[in-house]
């Protein structure tokens, strides 16, 4: 299955370790945003992106305000969303269910970690069309 990811993190070099635990689990197709802002923008521009893997603390617009905007529109709503982040208390877990993520990563993480996310993601979801 082709999956284009869009990966959202302020942090280069954030983006850079799930770029390329990516590339390590054969996935090659995937674009960069800096804040969810900017996500939103290469979403509204790229009807390919058909995953999303977001932190939560960001600039501008963060995480879960983006899985928020994500899914009250109606094109991308059932975009498949992965939250990597530092916040692993059970409060925050919960507040990102609520926003309907639907797979959570505490960082730091390994590949084989991201890559069992993005299996349930994928059973569960049906491959994000």
């Amino acid at each position: 299955m082709n999956l284009k990811f869009l990966i959202v993190d302020d942090s280069q070099t954030m983006r850079r370790i799930v770029a390329n635990s990516l590339k390590n689990l054969g996935y090659e197709d995937f674009v960069e945003a800096g804040d969810g802002k900017e996500a939103l923008v290469k979403l509204a521009a790229d009807d390919k992106i058909n995953f999303v893997i977001t932190d939560w603390n960001m600039p501008v617009l963060s995480g879960l305000e983006l899985i928020k905007a994500i899914r009250s529109d109606e094109k991308m709503g059932k975009l498949p969303v992965l939250m990597v982040t530092t916040r692993g208390v059970k409060e925050d877990i919960i507040e990102a269910l609520k926003a309907k993520v639907n797979n959570y990563v505490v960082k730091p993480f390994t590949p084989a970690i991201l890559r069992e996310k993005i299996d349930q993601i994928i059973a569960n979801t049906g491959g994000g069309n």
